[in-house]
């Protein structure tokens, strides 16, 4: 037959408190481990194939650049520019243009990388929890 609060002394259940604010900290501490694991997880996955896709870019972003200047260039010389001009005024506009959007794409990868993406809503939305139902108990 269970006991009855009414009659257990105060130190069995600020003993039994202790014990059980123990093991839910215990518990919520695995849980924030648990959840930064996987949040780890997901973002190494993410960055190794943003790696290899970024090598592959830069190669094909070369190429692609060296034929861009190339017809620049030539439609230059066409226009009356000496070959060496237009070479170098088509590879400073290309540069230009490129570096533009190189800037554009970093600061929005940037801002998808910000701490607000990273945080452990669940452990903190658990954690609130506890914390007011050890605040009843109380």
């Amino acid at each position: 037959m269970a006991k009855s609060s009414e009659n257990t002394p105060l130190s069995e259940l600020v003993s039994g408190l202790v014990g059980d604010v123990t093991s839910l900290l215990r518990k919520e501490i695995d849980l924030a481990k648990t959840e930064a694991s996987e949040k780890l997880s997901q973002a190494l996955s993410g960055v190794e194939i943003l790696l290899f896709g970024l090598v592959l870019a830069i190669g094909a972003v070369g190429v692609l650049l060296g034929a861009l200047v190339g017809g620049l260039a030539a439609f230059l010389v066409t226009q009356g520019f000496t070959e060496t001009t237009a070479s170098a005024l088509a590879s400073l506009i290309v540069g230009i243009i490129i570096a533009g959007i190189a800037w554009a794409l970093v600061s929005r990868g940037l801002a998808a990388l910000r701490a607000n993406n990273m945080r452990l809503d669940r452990t903190a939305t658990s954690l609130r929890r506890d914390v007011d139902v050890v605040k009843d108990k109380i």
